[in-house]
């Protein structure tokens, strides 16, 4: 591939189409690609971006990555697939572990086979921070969703005809269902900012650098590769300390105490992926472990590396104080219009 215009003559899938990083890939890839499909079992969110985007080049897709007919429906002729359908909230998972199961787990499935049997060229898998060293039923599910895709993967080889690829990413600020919506929401209204730690950590991103990570695997991946952005973090009294600061509110901030499933903070790389990564800058590469079932030779013969190395995690990442972080969060287009 040569970037963004190679897509010219290309069809691109977004599973999930109709989420925030699905709005953020039309924005960006719109005009770049032959077709986009929007694949989701949204009906009304797809009929909203059919008024918005007024794109015949935009094909839009009602389905469930559960049903495996409804995402063999949508994939012939696709080139390409963003996989961001999932179920993505930590409480509605803790309580449903099952629909984050069949969704997360089964449905990726669905999705890579229907992608193998089709021929379709590269896949990449999006999946999140919570997916190391997850202790949350969203977070479980999200790993196993990674186990899915590496196994697809080391099956298919390294010269198949179809590429699967994963990234991993932190916390995409002003997405759905995250927090500075909600807080921004507290501020509008004059009532306190409720952080549930103030000082709980989590990585930064927006959506453009999720965009840029899933372009840069699709570029650079081989098969099982897991492509990670580096990130600053902040703590959540530094996020809410930034966001009365660029508002002018008169909100107060209030330690409420952690929910459901909740972290102190979040690992990006865990220590066994570190000792295998491959630091390229902006990203760090984590290439598949393609081991065998040939256990008896581990028993002779381990790994040190794995002892030495330490993972990354938002506590020991770059730290925004508040002014970083006001600068960050005013490449958001939401607290921009919150100032306003």
């Amino acid at each position: 591939m040569a970037g963004e215009d190679g897509f010219k003559d290309k069809t691109l899938l977004i599973t999930g189409g109709t989420g925030s990083f699905g709005t953020a890939v039309l924005n960006r890839f719109r005009g770049k690609f032959a077709e986009i499909r929007v694949f989701s079992r949204d009906e009304k969110k797809q009929d909203d971006m059919r008024h918005q985007y007024n794109d015949s080049s935009i094909k839009y897709y009602i389905g469930d990555v559960r049903d495996p007919r409804s995402v063999d429906d949508a994939m012939g002729g696709v080139d390409y697939i963003f996989h961001a359908a999932a179920l993505k909230q930590v409480p509605s998972c803790e309580f449903f572990p099952m629909q984050a199961v069949q969704t997360n787990v089964v449905g990726t499935a669905n999705v890579l086979d229907s992608a193998v049997r089709n021929g379709v060229k590269r896949v990449v898998v999006l999946s999140t921070d919570k997916a190391a060293y997850p202790i949350n039923a969203m977070g479980l599910s999200k790993a196993m969703m990674e186990k899915v895709a590496v196994a697809k993967a080391r099956t298919l080889g390294s010269h198949a005809r179809t590429v699967i690829c994963r990234t991993r990413y932190g916390n995409v600020m002003a997405s759905r269902g995250s927090v500075i919506p909600l807080f921004l929401d507290q501020i509008k209204n004059g009532r306190d900012i409720t952080v549930t730690d103030p000082n709980m950590t989590r990585f930064m991103m927006t959506l453009e650098d999720a965009v840029d990570l899933v372009l840069y695997a699709f570029e650079n991946g081989t098969n099982g590769d897991l492509f990670v952005q580096k990130a600053p973090a902040c703590t959540l009294q530094t996020l809410a300390e930034a966001l009365i600061a660029l508002t002018g509110a008169k909100s107060h901030i209030r330690t409420i105490g952690t929910r459901h499933g909740e972290k102190l903070y979040e690992t990006l790389v865990t220590r066994e992926e570190m000792a295998d990564s491959e630091d390229l800058g902006r990203y760090y590469r984590i290439a598949a472990d393609n081991r065998d079932l040939n256990y008896d030779k581990y028993f002779h013969k381990g790994r040190t590396s794995a002892s030495a190395a330490t993972d990354y995690n938002s506590h020991n990442t770059e730290r925004l104080d508040v002014e970083g972080m006001k600068k960050l969060l005013m490449r958001l287009e939401i607290v921009r219009e919150a100032m306003a």
